[in-house]
């Protein structure tokens, strides 16, 4: 294992921030979408005024994480911040149990890297990141402005990663690459020759919010297939609350109205996933509420809103959501108060408790960029992936207004998979769910 936590290492140096995060995911603004190269996170546990365990408010308390041995020191530490680790859910274990072939085949390094959403700078696959995906040490690639200049030249470089990932050294093989970029329409569309042309707030505003949606969703389904991309971080179901806030001022919500929301929600999803994208919703609980100033890319976000306001209007789009199946759910770094003491994708409380527990959801959870700014209290970013995966987020996104070295975040996985700090059931669960994702979509 030495020698292959080296070779991350020594790649992550020597690409000097190629195979590096080009820019912040999910909550960035259009304005966010490039960025220079520089140093992941400071090394680090979380700051001591952050070391209660978190717990929920409502009065849900999480499942003890399931017994893999003695307790160490690691996993104590981790129990210090977060509490108990999340169990894996019953669809999780179901996919262990039909995964678990493959899984054992895997190394630490694989087991780690096949959570990991990598990104790059540049209009070139690097050398390097090739070679990780031949290896098995990469789960997905999520794509940016910066990475395309037209239908053809994308259409290449994710041709040459599909290749990569067909690899006989690649025991996962068989399971496409999760690729992914941000196509919500309007003004937030990576591929700019491809739909939706609408934003969300002109689809909510029309006289038919769920037939607009309807079509939005099938014309990016189109887009991002023809160049071979099949996962869409979008739809946005945050409910905005004032004109011009962080979802208003770039079109990014449906509506004040969380029922126009739901539906409007439910029709992109179903469209979308009818034409073989996976949908991913964000960013739960909700930022609807948050001002314009209000960027968990930049510092903490607090939405002091009642519990009671949380579930029945931010989460409530949600619901519909789940109804239609969509395949993924991006958690916000913001905190909730009324729920939890730490950031929601940080939070048993509110992964586990609000969105396992509460609204059901069996499908998977996908982190918004680690790089964030509202994440610098809690260390390297090796410690903030570790701690996510102990959340119960299940695909890591290894990126941030800052490009970060991916392997970074795949250390943090490492090291919590065999220091004791990650349950080892429930991460091989995490991931077999993963890899069933995988499995079903187009190649």
């Amino acid at each position: 294992m030495r020698i292959d936590r080296l070779r991350y290492k020594v790649w992550g140096l020597a690409v000097g921030g190629a195979v590096a995060i080009a820019a912040a995911a999910g909550c960035s603004s259009p304005a966010s979408s490039s960025a220079s190269a520089s140093s992941a996170g400071s090394a680090g546990s979380p700051s001591a005024s952050q070391s209660s365990a978190d717990q929920p408010s409502a009065g849900k308390t999480s499942s003890p994480a399931l017994a893999d041995g003695p307790v160490s020191a690691a996993q104590r530490a981790a129990e210090a911040v977060q509490g108990a680790a999340a169990v894996p859910t019953a669809a999780q274990l179901a996919a262990l149990d039909a995964e678990s072939g493959v899984i054992a085949r895997m190394s630490p390094e694989q087991l780690a890297g096949q959570r990991v959403i990598y990104s790059y700078r540049g209009l070139k696959a690097p050398a390097r990141l090739l070679s990780l995906i031949r290896h098995g040490d990469v789960g997905g690639v999520i794509f940016f402005g910066s990475n395309m200049s037209s239908q053809a030249q994308l259409s290449g470089v994710i041709a040459q990663m599909v290749a990569a990932n067909a690899s006989k050294l690649n025991p996962a093989r068989k399971y496409p690459l999760l690729l992914m970029t941000d196509q919500e329409g309007g003004e937030v569309r990576r591929l700019q020759w491809a739909g939706p042309d609408q934003s969300e707030a002109q689809i909510g505003g029309s006289p038919d919010p769920a037939a607009a949606a309807t079509s939005a969703g099938a014309q990016a389904a189109s887009g991002l297939r023809a160049v071979g991309i099949n996962v869409n971080l979008a739809p946005v179901l945050d409910v905005y609350r004032k004109a011009g806030d962080f979802d208003d001022q770039f079109q990014r919500s449906y509506s004040m109205n969380p029922d126009v929301v739901g539906q409007a929600g439910a029709a992109f999803i179903t469209a979308q996933q009818q034409g073989g994208v996976a949908a991913t919703v964000k960013h739960f609980p909700g930022l609807g509420a948050a001002t314009a100033a209000q960027d968990t890319d930049d510092r903490p976000v607090k939405i002091s809103l009642s519990a009671g306001t949380l579930r029945s209007v931010d989460e409530l789009p949600y619901e519909s959501a789940f109804r239609a199946g969509v395949r993924l759910t991006m958690v916000s770094w913001a905190s909730y108060p009324a729920l939890a003491r730490l950031p929601a994708g940080l939070s048993v409380a509110i992964v586990q408790g609000e969105l396992r527990q509460r609204l059901g959801f069996t499908g998977v959870t996908i982190t918004d960029a680690l790089g964030a700014g509202a994440l610098r209290a809690y260390g390297s970013l090796e410690n903030k992936t570790m701690l996510a995966g102990r959340a119960g987020m299940d695909a890591l996104l290894c990126t941030g207004v800052s490009p970060l070295p991916g392997w970074k975040c795949v250390a943090g996985l490492i090291d919590g998979y065999t220091d004791g700090a990650l349950p080892k059931t429930a991460f091989q669960a995490q991931l077999a769910q993963l890899l069933q994702l995988r499995a079903s979509l187009p190649t």
